[in-house]
Order: C-alpha cells, then structure tokens, then sequence
C-alpha cells in the first residue's frame, strides 16, 4: 500500500484514536453489584447494544447511551438510573487518546489531509479532538450526517463533503463492524486496521494491520 497515496486519510475516533472508556465507566457503576464474570458478561452486552441502538434511525448519543444501559441492566437484572446514563455520556468529551496516537498522526499530517468521521455528537467531539495533537482537514458527525456508522450513509455523506470517492482515501478503524465492514462495502480500497485488541482479525475485509498509530506514517512509505 506505501505506493498509493490517497488525497485523505479518515479515521474513527472513539477507539481508535482516543482511548474509549465504556468499559472502566460501566464497571464504576455497577461493579459492586456484580463479581468479575458478571460484569464481563455485563460489558459485553452494553457494547451489543450500543452497536444495535446505532443500527437504528439516527438519534443524540445520549439517548443511545441511555438506552444501551437500561436494555444492558434489565438483561443482568440490575437496577437503572437514568442518571448513571447521563453520567457516563458526559464522560466522553473528558478522554483522551491512546498513547501511540498523537506521535503518528502529527507525522502523517504533514503529508496527507486528516479527516475523522465519528460516531459523536457537534458539541462533544471538539473536546476529544484537540487532544489528539494533530490538524485535521475537517472533522464529521454522526449528527451531521444523520446516521451512525455501520450505516454506508455516513460514508456517503463523507464523500459529498470531501468532494471524492471510496476510490481516493484510506480509512482507519479498530473496528470492523463500526467501520471496516461499510468501509469494504461502499468500494474504500484501502483500508488500515488498528489491532487494539478490540475485535479478531478479519482478512476477508482486505486491510493493510498495524498494532499502533506509530505505524501510521510507515503505511504510505513516509
């Protein structure tokens, strides 16, 4: 793949770039109600079902946040609170990215525009982008696009802001059923996975792996 250079690299955010912290906020919630093999269980199923709420029509995160964790207690038959809901969604903007993030995205974007399409809301995604360390040429929205990743409408959208098509970006995830599987799906050629560990490996989705952001740069022979 360093023989193609694309007019943009686009990247998922939460995950890839910064650190996602559902996991740590979940078990801060509910973990004194729940010993270690529950909470895994319960982690597990509000990951499910915040992919399955996104799967939906489009609606503020917060709604899928709430709406993931009350579906996540009653299957683990623990209280809700819509307050918990509200608590961990205004954690978001507070996380930072991993740290292999920062080094390699500011030596990328000295030669190839950076875009992220995200899974966040307008008001939210600032926060975390200014501690990613690097310009970006634009940052886009679920909420601008008025549909969540998987769905190809916001790869779509994409496309008509940038002006291009699949045929002349790389797109980088972590994540294949938030990002590589579309990506596969609407035509992106070129596509870099992010093995963090989140999900097994899929070659049949035809990506280019690195296990860290450093390795970024090394993609496109810079």
């Amino acid at each position: 793949m360093s023989n193609f250079r694309p007019k943009y690299v686009t990247f998922d955010c939460h995950g890839t770039l910064i650190n996602f912290q559902m996991a740590d906020a979940a078990k801060d919630h509910f973990g004194h109600l729940l010993n270690d093999l529950q909470m895994a269980e319960f982690i597990q199923n509000f990951q499910a079902y915040r992919l399955d709420e996104v799967l939906r029509d489009w609606k503020p995160y917060a709604e899928v946040v709430h709406n993931a964790l009350e579906r996540t207690c009653k299957r683990n038959n623990v209280p809700f609170k819509p307050e918990q809901a509200e608590e961990i969604y205004y954690r978001i903007p507070t996380w930072g990215p991993h740290p292999d993030v920062p080094e390699g995205l500011a030596k990328l974007a000295k030669d190839i525009p950076l875009v992220i399409l995200t899974n966040s809301m307008v008001a939210q995604i600032p926060s975390n982008v200014a501690k990613l360390g690097a310009p970006f040429h634009v940052v886009l929205t679920a909420e601008e696009a008025g549909a969540y990743k998987p769905h190809l409408q916001a790869f779509e959208y994409m496309f008509d802001i940038l002006g291009c098509g699949p045929e002349d970006i790389t797109h980088v995830s972590s994540s294949f059923r938030h990002d590589l599987m579309s990506a596969y799906d609407i035509g992106i050629k070129s596509k870099v996975w992010v093995n963090r560990g989140h999900e097994p490996a899929n070659p049949f989705y035809q990506y280019t792996e690195i296990p860290d952001l450093t390795h970024i740069p090394g993609v496109f022979g810079l």
